[in-house]
């Protein structure tokens, strides 16, 4: 499965979609029904293939399941029984994946209620229990935790095929699973951040070369020459020490560049390092360029990606993860495919 939710991590869901199911992917996660929907309306992948929305929805929203193909999460019986009832509503089956709590501790009944609830959605005749699946608390780091909620799944799965009589897709290992824990692979994987060219984690043995597949850029507006004691942005929170060239960028914390990292990163132009300056604004934001570099307006500015400064950098300036960042990467921001 090709975990696309988020609009793909931030990447565009539709074009991520489509390269996916060109190279033999032919089911896809996302997190509720609106993205699924989106998949389908945009025509970003075939109509026999499966998206599986994580999220338990509203009763409201369970008819546009049935009319846009999507399988549905189930994590309770009030779940079941809004899902039977808007099946029953509509003449046609839903197919169900139960999630089951291991110890992630979010959504999903534990496996032995969770039993219950599968041999409840067997006997219903307006629902399809096609899968079930569980996730982990902490994947990177393959411990006793992570193994005993291993083990409790696999228990749960043994034990509900074999009341069933037959097999049933069974899913668990996200990116950091695929990477740590062979033996959580069961019928399908789900990889995330992988797909996007970054490690769950850190020095983690065995991780593949991963390559970033998104590079943030923005062009130069405006370049001009400040006098040395001027100050930059609001809150005048820098000062020019010198006689300097300061170049505004078209981008800020409107296009997913945090705040944060006012005045504690810099964007690469022509191949020179040049520190941000000031404070980021929602739309633009100020560097400082190196005196006698050949850089002019309408020059890109890498803000992250491989020919500027690395994501995983930016994360750690801002104390947070890779995943926020490229989730934070704006709407109106195009999208475009690398040269």
């Amino acid at each position: 499965m090709g975990v696309v939710k988020a609009n793909a991590y931030g990447h565009g869901a539709s074009s991520i979609a489509r390269i996916l199911e060109h190279e033999g992917i032919t089911d896809f996660g996302v997190a509720n029904i609106g993205e699924a929907i989106a998949l389908r309306q945009q025509h970003a992948i075939a109509p026999s293939s499966g998206i599986l929305a994580f999220c338990t929805p509203p009763p409201s929203h369970l008819p546009w399941y049935i009319s846009h193909n999507t399988d549905l999460t189930v994590a309770d019986y009030a779940g079941m029984q809004a899902a039977s009832a808007a099946a029953c509503a509509a003449g046609r089956t839903i197919n169900i994946h139960v999630k089951t709590d291991t110890g992630m501790g979010r959504i999903g009944l534990p496996p032995e209620e969770a039993m219950q609830l599968c041999q409840a959605i067997e006997k219903n005749p307006n629902l399809t229990l096609k899968g079930v699946y569980t996730h982990f608390a902490e994947s990177t780091s393959p411990d006793s935790y992570t193994l005993r909620q291993l083990c409790r799944f696999r228990d749960f799965c043994s034990e509900l095929e074999h009341g069933t009589g037959r097999r049933i897709l069974k899913h668990a290992a996200n990116s950091g699973a695929i990477l740590t824990m062979k033996e959580s692979f069961l019928d399908m994987v789900r990889p995330g951040i992988m797909l996007y060219g970054y490690s769950p984690a850190d020095g983690l043995p065995g991780t593949p070369e991963l390559h970033p597949v998104m590079q943030l850029r923005a062009r130069i507006l405006f370049i001009k020459t400040v006098r040395k004691g001027s100050t930059i942005s609001y809150d005048r929170t820098w000062k020019a020490p010198a006689d300097c060239r300061i170049a505004t960028i078209a981008a800020g914390y409107a296009d997913g560049y945090p705040r944060k990292l006012s005045n504690r990163t810099s964007v690469t132009i022509n191949g020179h390092d040049c520190p941000q300056r000031g404070t980021i604004t929602m739309d633009q934001f100020m560097v400082e360029l190196p005196p006698d570099a050949a850089i002019s307006t309408g020059d890109w500015a890498v803000l992250f990606g491989w020919d500027g400064p690395s994501l995983q950098e930016l994360a750690g300036t801002c104390g947070t993860i890779s995943y926020e960042l490229l989730c934070a990467v704006s709407g109106r921001v195009s999208r475009m495919p690398a040269p």
